[in-house]
Formats: C-alpha cells, structure tokens, sequence
C-alpha cells in the first residue's frame, strides 16, 4: 500500500512557494515510503520533485471545495487501496509526523476542530490534517457531484460537508498531535493590519510548544509566510 501526502493549490491565495516549503518540510519530518501529490490547475513554479496531479474540472467550485474531489474512489493516485494523508498549505511541519501515517491505520483521522479551545466538548472537524484509504467514505465524493451548488450553500465550508458524511466513522487525531498556531500556541494575541494589507500579531512572541506537537495549523491570519514571530521564520522553510 502506497502513502500519498497531498496538498491542494488553487487560484491565487497562495504561490508555488507554499506547496514546495510543504513538500520540504514533509520530507525532512517523514520517514516513512511516500509520494508528494499537489493537486492544481497551476503547476508553474512548483519543484521538479513535487508530482502533479490536475483538478477535477466542471464542477464549478473554489478554493476548500475542491477537497470532497479528493474522496473520489477512483483517485487517478496509482495504487487503488493507497493511504491519502492531506495536508493543507497553510501549515509549518516542524517534527515527526510518521505517526499520523501509522495512528489507527485504515481508519478516516481529522483534526478536532479547534473551538475544541473554548469548548472542550467540540467534536466539529477541521479538515487541515486529514487521512483516509483510497475508497473509504466513497459518499463524500458521490453525494458531493450530484449538486455541487447545494452542499456549497448550505455548508460554511468543506470540513462541514464532510462532517455530516462521515457521521460516526471517524477518529480524531490526538489534540496535541496538531494544533492551531495562533489560538493554541501563541494564545489569541492582539493583531494588527500592516501596509499590505497582510495581519499579524501586534508583536513577535514565542509559541508554547506541547512535546508531543508536530504541525501548527495557520487558520486565518496570520499565514506562516508573514508572520513575523522568530519561530516560524526558523521553521517555514
């Protein structure tokens, strides 16, 4: 069974230099046999060793709701019962993450949506980290393509529509595998818009870092690129 680490780039949110400071960063924390997979329509600038795979078209979508695509069980990949562990580009991996390949294996894994932060009873989805068996949840993909427009209204976002097709089968990854940078490891600090329109923290500070943590996720602003913090510029690389 082949591992597929895959990201996702479409439109203009974020250059070729996200998806290759992924593929650097997976590479140097992951030990284990993989093939490194972006998903675009656009694959000018993206490293010779990054494996390119086109958007599924005609289906009218942007941006987070190209990810039910990638629950197609007939995933052009190569291998049709391979491990999918997707990972979105707004991330900094900074430890190990052979564990998230090896955690309950065969089983959907997501991320606990982080309001887990102001309620230690959520149990929503963050759709940042996920993993899955080419095949399983096959509904997430095949409901999804009967009216793409449907789900896209009545859902905030792709982790929602998963979250209400996967139901029960699933489990979370442990909170302190993967967790958001800006609520989790630098606390909810005041930010500031700067000139180019880009937000940070009003000042650099420095994370608290669970030993067990290997991923801090960039929901929002700041993204890792701009942020100022000395720690993301000594890790997003």
């Amino acid at each position: 069974m082949i591992n597929y680490i895959v990201c996702l780039k479409w439109g203009n949110k974020y250059g070729p230099e996200y998806v290759n400071t992924l593929e650097q960063m997976v590479r140097r924390y992951c030990t284990l046999p993989f093939e490194f997979v972006c998903f675009t329509e656009n694959p000018q600038g993206l490293n010779s060793t990054v494996r390119v795979m086109p958007i599924a078209q005609g289906y009218g979508v942007s941006g987070w709701w190209h990810k039910p695509l990638l629950f197609n069980p007939s995933l052009p990949l190569g291998d049709p019962q391979g491990t999918v562990l997707y990972i979105d580009l707004d991330v900094i991996v900074f430890r190990s993450i052979d564990n998230l390949l090896t955690y309950k294996p065969n089983e959907f894994c997501v991320i606990r949506d982080f309001n887990r932060c102001n309620n230690p009873k959520w149990n929503r989805f963050n759709s940042s980290v996920v993993r899955w068996n080419i095949g399983q949840h096959p509904q997430i993909y095949r409901d999804f393509i009967q009216n793409p427009a449907a789900p896209v209204r009545r859902f905030h976002g792709d982790q929602d529509w998963l979250y209400a097709q996967v139901k029960n089968d699933f489990n979370f990854w442990p909170d302190e595998w993967i967790q958001s940078y800006k609520w989790e490891m630098r606390g909810k600090p005041p930010m500031v818009r700067n000139q180019d329109g880009t937000k940070d923290f009003i000042s650099p500070g420095v994370p608290k870092i669970h030993p067990q943590t290997s991923i801090a996720v960039f929901h929002g602003d700041p993204q890792p690129k701009h942020c100022q913090d000395p720690w993301c510029k000594e890790n997003w690389k």
